[in-house]
C-alpha cells in the first residue's frame, strides 16, 4: 500500500516527521501543475473579476503550494542533509519560474485591475493595492524578451542565493579546532564541558571548538589566549571567502556576491529604474536611497562621539589592566568582556546561570498573556527534532494560533534566529471555515549538559523575545484575508517593530524576577546583580549603533550602485566612514552576510534601525502608563495589541502606529533608551 505524501496533506498540522526527500519532486510538481491550471481557470474571459471567486480558484491553489514549499525550506534550514538538499535545489528552479510567471503574467494582472475597489473591505482593497503594485514590479508590464530575461534572472539569482546560504552553512560546519585545557583557560565550565563532550563523540581528546556562535562566542569573551582567539577569529571571518585555508576555499562565495549583484541590477533597469535599492524600497515605508543613508548618517552623527569613547575606554584599559597595548582584532571581545566585569563588577557568565531555559520561556509567555489578554498552553504536533515544541495560544477558550520552537543549535542546522509562517489566518473561500496561523520560532542555542537545563545569556534571552515578537504578529492579527494577515503585506522596514518591541522587556525587574533561578541554588536574579546589568545596558551602545549603521550603509552603498561595485572597495569605504575599530585586512564578513545575500534584506538591513526607532517610541507608551509598581498597564497593552498587531499588514504601517500613538514616531526615545541623548 502506498503511503500518502505529506507534502500532500493539508488536513491538519503539517507532517514534518513524514517528509522524506523522495516526496518533494512529486508533490511540487503536482501542485504547480494545479496552480497552474487554476491560473488558466482565472484568466479566462468568462472568469468573473471578483476577489472571492478568483480566491477560491487561484489562492487555495497557491497557498498550498506555497505552504509544501515552506516545509520542504523549512527542513532544508533546520534538518539540512545531503538527500534533502539536493532534492530541494532540484526542485527550486521550477518554484521559482512558476512565482515569476504568476507574477508576471499579464492576464491575471488585467484581471485584477478589473475588479472593482468598492466591493471590497479595507483589507482587501489594501491586499489589492499591494497586488497590483506586485506585478508591475514582478514584470507584468514587460514584454517579449525583456519579460524572458527578467523571468530568467529570477531563477538565477534564487540559484545563487541558495548556494549563498549552502556556502556559510558548510563552511560553518566544516571548521573543527582541538583545544587543550590549558587553551581555554577564563572559558567559562559549561562551554568547557560541551567542548569536552564533543570532542569525546568525535573520539578526539581535548576540547572541540565550531564556529557556531555558542562555541565561539564564549572563546572570544573568556579565552585568556590570545593565540587561541586569533586562530578561530581569523576562521570565523574567513568563512566562505577567497581567505580560508586549505579545503575550505570550496565554499567561497565571492564570484556569488558579484552575480548577485550585476542580476539585481540588471533586474531594476528592466524595470525602468537606475537601481536594485530603488526597487527594494517601492513597497516599503522609506521613499528613496538617499533618503535612508541620510537617516543612517544622522544617527551616525549622533553614534560615532559615543562610540570614540567606547573604543577609548577599552584601549586605555586593555593598556594598564591587560597589558595589550596594540589590541588586535580578536582581541575586543575579550578586553570587552574584562571592562565590563571590571566596570559593573559582574560578568556574562554569572548572569547565564540564572537564566535557565525553561523558566525563561515561563517568564516570556507570562508577559504576552497578561498585555496581550492571551493563554500560551503546550499542545502536540509532528516536529522535525527531538528538542522541538509545540503551543498553542488562545482568547476565552478560542484558538488565536500555534508555533512550534525550535531552541538549540546543531549539525545541520542553519545559524541565527527567525521567525517564519506556516499558515496564515484566512477566513477560507473554499470552505468558509477560518484558518488559524501557524508560526515557527527558530534559534541556536547551547544545549544543556550534564543533565541540567540549558542556560541562556542575556542575549539569548533577547533574541528570544524578539523572534517571540514576530511570532505574536503573525499570530494575534484578527485580520481575514491571507495577503494582509500577521506580517503578510507589512512593510519590511516595519515588520521588526513588533520584534524589537519585545526586547525592551527583557530590562525589566517585574519581568526578570519571574524568569530566573540559578541553576545551582534555585534562587531568583538578585536585585543588586540586576542592578548592575542595568548600570551596564548602554556599554558600548556606540559601537553596537555604529557597527548596524555599517551594515546597513555598506548593503545601501552596493545595490545604490548604477555600475558593477567592487565589493571590497565599498566596505573599505563605508568603514572609513562608519566604523570605529580597525580590522584584519583578511576580514571578508561580506562573504557570510546572508541577511543581504540570502535572506531577503537587500537594500533593506536598514529596516533594523528604521524600525527600532518606532519600537522604541511604541515602548515608550508602556512606560508612560506603568504603574507606581512597575507593572505595565493591561488597556495600553490592548491599544497596541489592536492597533498594531491585529491590524497585520491590513493598512501602512505609519497609519498603525498613528492609531496606536496619536502622532509620528520620533527619534528621541530611542537614543534615550540607549543611553545617546544628551549632548557629547
Amino acid at each position: 500500500m502506498t503511503t500518502p505524501n505529506p507534502l500532500l496533506d493539508f488536513s491538519g498540522l503539517p507532517r514534518f516527521d513524514a517528509v522524506q526527500p523522495t516526496d518533494v519532486a512529486p508533490a511540487i510538481a503536482r501542485l504547480i501543475a494545479d496552480a497552474g491550471a487554476a491560473l488558466d481557470t482565472v484568466v479566462q474571459a468568462d472568469f468573473p473579476a471578483e476577489w472571492t471567486a478568483m480566491a477560491r480558484v487561484l489562492d487555495v491553489a497557491t497557498e498550498r503550494l506555497g505552504r509544501a514549499w515552506g516545509m520542504v525550506g523549512h527542513l532544508n534550514a533546520v534538518a539540512d542533509t545531503p538527500e534533502l538538499r539536493a532534492a530541494y535545489n532540484a526542485a527550486l528552479p521550477q518554484v521559482t519560474e512558476f512565482w515569476t510567471r504568476l507574477g508576471a503574467d499579464e492576464r491575471l494582472y488585467a484581471k485584477y485591475k478589473q475588479i472593482d475597489p468598492a466591493t471590497l473591505d479595507a483589507a482587501q482593497q489594501q491586499a489589492l493595492k499591494n497586488a497590483l503594485r506586485g506585478f508591475v514590479l514582478g514584470g507584468a508590464e514587460l514584454q517579449g524578451e525583456a519579460k524572458a530575461r527578467f523571468a530568467e534572472l529570477q531563477e538565477e539569482q534564487a540559484a545563487l542565493a541558495q548556494k549563498f546560504s549552502e556556502n556559510v552553512l558548510d563552511a560553518t560546519d566544516a571548521f573543527a579546532d582541538y583545544a587543550s585545557e590549558d587553551e581555554l583557560a577564563g572559558v567559562p565550565d559549561d562551554v568547557k564541558q560541551a567542548a569536552r563532550e564533543a570532542a569525546q563523540a568525535d573520539g578526539r581528546d581535548g576540547y572541540k571548538l565550531t564556529l557556531k556562535l555558542p562555541s565561539y562566542l564564549p572563546v572570544m569573551q573568556f579565552a585568556r589566549s590570545s593565540a587561541l582567539r586569533e586562530r578561530l577569529y581569523r576562521a570565523y571571518v574567513t568563512r566562505a571567502s577567497d581567505q580560508a585555508e586549505g579545503d575550505a576555499r570550496a565554499y567561497d562565495n565571492t564570484a556569488i556576491i558579484d552575480a548577485l549583484l550585476a542580476k539585481r541590477r540588471e533586474e531594476a533597469q528592466l524595470l525602468g529604474y537606475d537601481n536594485f535599492a530603488q526597487v527594494s524600497l517601492v513597497p516599503k515605508m522609506a521613499d528613496t536611497p538617499e533618503q535612508v543613508m541620510a537617516f543612517l548618517r544622522e544617527l551616525a552623527a549622533k553614534a560615532k562621539p559615543y562610540a570614540e569613547r567606547d573604543v577609548a575606554d577599552l584601549r586605555a584599559f586593555a593598556r594598564d589592566q591587560l597589558g595589550i597595548a596594540d589590541p588586535q582584532p580578536w582581541d575586543w571581545s575579550y578586553i570587552g568582556e574584562q571592562l565590563k566585569e571590571a566596570r559593573y563588577a559582574f560578568s556574562e557568565q554569572e548572569v547565564k546561570q540564572y537564566f535557565q531555559a525553561p523558566k525563561v520561556l515561563q517568564g516570556l509567555f507570562k508577559i504576552v498573556e497578561t498585555l496581550f489578554e492571551v493563554a500560551i498552553r503546550r499542545d502536540l504536533a509532528p516536529v522535525w527534532a527531538p528538542t522541538v515544541e509545540f503551543y498553542r495560544i488562545e482568547r476565552d477558550g478560542q484558538l488565536l494560533g500555534q508555533f512550534y520552537l525550535d531552541p538549540d543549535a546543531r549539525a545541520g542546522k542553519r545559524g541565527g534566529a527567525w521567525m517564519d509562517d506556516v499558515r496564515s489566518r484566512w477566513l477560507r473561500p473554499d470552505t468558509g471555515t477560518l484558518q488559524t496561523p501557524i508560526a515557527q520560532l527558530v534559534c541556536n542555542f547551547a544545549a544543556g549538559v550534564g543533565g541540567k537545563p540549558p542556560l541562556l545569556t542575556h542575549d539569548d534571552v533577547t533574541t528570544l523575545f524578539h523572534e517571540f515578537g514576530h511570532g505574536i504578529h503573525h499570530m494575534l492579527t484578527q485580520v481575514n484575508d491571507h495577503d494582509v494577515s500577521g506580517i503578510s503585506g507589512v512593510e519590511w522596514d516595519a515588520v521588526e517593530l513588533p520584534s524589537q518591541f519585545m526586547e525592551n522587556f527583557c530590562w525589566e525587574w517585574n519581568v526578570l524576577s519571574h524568569m530566573t533561578a540559578h541553576v545551582e541554588t534555585g534562587e531568583p536574579l538578585p536585585r543588586a546583580l540586576f542592578d548592575k546589568m542595568t548600570a551596564a545596558k548602554n556599554y558600548q551602545a556606540g559601537m553596537q549603533t555604529v557597527r548596524q549603521i555599517e551594515f546597513a550603509l555598506f548593503d545601501m552603498e552596493l545595490h545604490a550602485a548604477t555600475a558593477q561595485p567592487d565589493v571590497a572597495e565599498v566596505l573599505a569605504r563605508v568603514r572609513a566612514e562608519a566604523a570605529v575599530l580597525p580590522t584584519a585586512p583578511y576580514n571578508r564578513s561580506a562573504h557570510t552576510f546572508s541577511h543581504i545575500f540570502a535572506g531577503g534584506y537587500s537594500a533593506g538591513y536598514y529596516s533594523y534601525k528604521w524600525a527600532e526607532v518606532l519600537s522604541a517610541d511604541a515602548y515608550a507608551a508602556f512606560e508612560e502608563t506603568m504603574d507606581a509598581e512597575g507593572r505595565h498597564s493591561v488597556e495600553t497593552g490592548r491599544r497596541y495589541r489592536q492597533s498594531i498587531l491585529e491590524a497585520g499588514g491590513s493598512r501602512p504601517a505609519i497609519e498603525s502606529f498613528k492609531a496606536f500613538r496619536g502622532r509620528e514616531p520620533s527619534l528621541d526615545a530611542l537614543l534615550r533608551h540607549q543611553g545617546m541623548a544628551e549632548t557629547v
